[in-house]
């Protein structure tokens, strides 16, 4: 439980932000609390305080905070060897690649650093493949994405997402993708044309508002794709490694991608690491000078990596985010009513959709900071709870009575 009552800042606290608002660049707007330390699921401020973190850093903080195994194996390959760049084979980078083909029964993996960077490098692949193995014309390929998508914030992912705010200020814009509505496999099947050459998805929308589609949905789609020759391109960097229940959120309908994206959690909390993976023949179009990165597959990332990867595995966090999430998703049902439209998602990922009544989802996001407990607000009027997977259950519970109290009561 929180050590104080936090509803007003600490002297601590106001110093850091109006430091950070004086020398930061405003891309963010956080909610109002400097985190020092941390261990678990749990945080402490600068002025002491506790709060539950119910966020897990957008589901980067699958294995929490400081994880023990995983910050000896960062420590240690960090004194051996952190960096060598791909100009020279490193001892940690051919095991990485053997433990997480397997760990995703795919044949080939690219690594890259961040999410956006791993997207950004899938759409290369899809690309190239388009040209050098389907035989699409040169620079008529097309990629299909969703409305509501996410998948960062560089120049050409910006491009084709549908809020303005994204986009406002940043074009000329990369051509070259359509979009269509979410969780509609026939509108999927309609844009598809010769030129097609990949299907961009997350099987859940995670910044769109937590939003799971149809059930059916993902294996109509990947049947669609693999009729037209087109790749299914599957964008897990939030929803993959344990977070819905399942390793990754395609497996709830048996979906195997031809194109998997993985970031976040594979760093475990620790660094940015993130990886295409894919077939022999999609793989293949790469020769050297094609693409690279400095940092991606470096030694440190991945040691850490590899440790995530088996803590995962041997600790049967999946299964354990699938019993969780069900317990705690079905608790979270009954508080439906006045400011409470739905509660939805899958394991550990879920949002709760609040009336128009209620206001904004920022505002309650901020009285449960007052409770001790971080979230999220996202599309405005969706709270995301996403904590790390290993949080025990009677912390759950002590969020629950939080989240209870608060939309129990008037609006803040």
């Amino acid at each position: 439980m929180p050590a104080t009552d936090p509803k007003t800042h600490g002297p601590k606290t106001q110093s850091h932000l109006d430091l950070s608002d004086r020398l930061s660049a405003h891309n963010y707007s956080p909610l109002p609390v400097v985190v020092a330390n941390a261990s678990g699921a749990w945080v402490e401020d600068v002025d002491g305080r506790r709060y539950l973190d119910m966020l897990s850093a957008y589901s980067a903080l699958n294995f929490g905070h400081g994880h023990p195994e995983i910050v000896d194996t960062f420590v240690e390959q960090a004194r051996k060897l952190s960096l060598t760049s791909r100009a020279f084979h490193n001892d940690q980078f051919a095991p990485f690649c053997e433990t997480i083909t397997r760990f995703c029964g795919m044949d080939r993996v690219l690594p890259m650093n961040t999410g956006a960077e791993a997207v950004e490098t899938a759409i290369k692949t899809a690309r190239k493949w388009g040209y050098k193995v389907k035989g699409v014309a040169d620079g008529q390929a097309e990629i299909i994405v969703c409305e509501g998508n996410f998948h960062g914030r560089t120049v050409t992912i910006v491009s084709f997402s549908d809020d303005a705010q994204y986009r406002d200020g940043f074009g000329p814009f990369t051509p070259g993708f359509k979009i269509i509505p979410y969780g509609d496999a026939a509108a999927l099947e309609q844009a598809i044309t010769p030129n097609t050459v990949g299907f961009l998805v997350e099987p859940i929308q995670g910044e769109g508002g937590i939003v799971v589609p149809p059930d059916g949905y993902l294996k109509t789609c990947r049947e669609l794709c693999t009729k037209n020759r087109v790749l299914f391109m599957a964008d897990e960097i939030q929803t993959g490694l344990g977070r819905t229940g399942r390793r990754f959120a395609c497996d709830h309908e048996g979906v195997q991608p031809d194109v998997l994206i993985l970031g976040k959690a594979l760093g475990g909390g620790l660094m940015p690491v993130s990886a295409v993976l894919a077939s022999d023949e999609i793989m293949g179009v790469f020769h050297p000078g094609d693409h690279g990165s400095t940092f991606g597959g470096n030694p440190l990332a991945c040691a850490v990596a590899r440790k995530s990867l088996e803590v995962l595995e041997r600790d049967r966090l999946a299964e354990r985010a699938d019993r969780l999430g069900q317990r705690f998703l079905d608790k979270l049902r009954g508080l439906t009513g006045r400011h409470v439209s739905e509660a939805r998602g899958k394991g550990l990922l879920i949002g709760i959709a609040l009336t128009p009544e209620a206001g904004p989802a920022k505002a309650w996001c901020k009285q449960l900071l007052h409770e001790g407990m971080l979230c999220k607000d996202t599309v405005e009027s969706v709270m995301r709870i996403a904590p790390p997977l290993v949080i025990e259950e009677m912390d759950l519970d002590w969020a629950f009575e939080r989240i209870a109290r608060t939309l129990r009561g008037e609006r803040p």
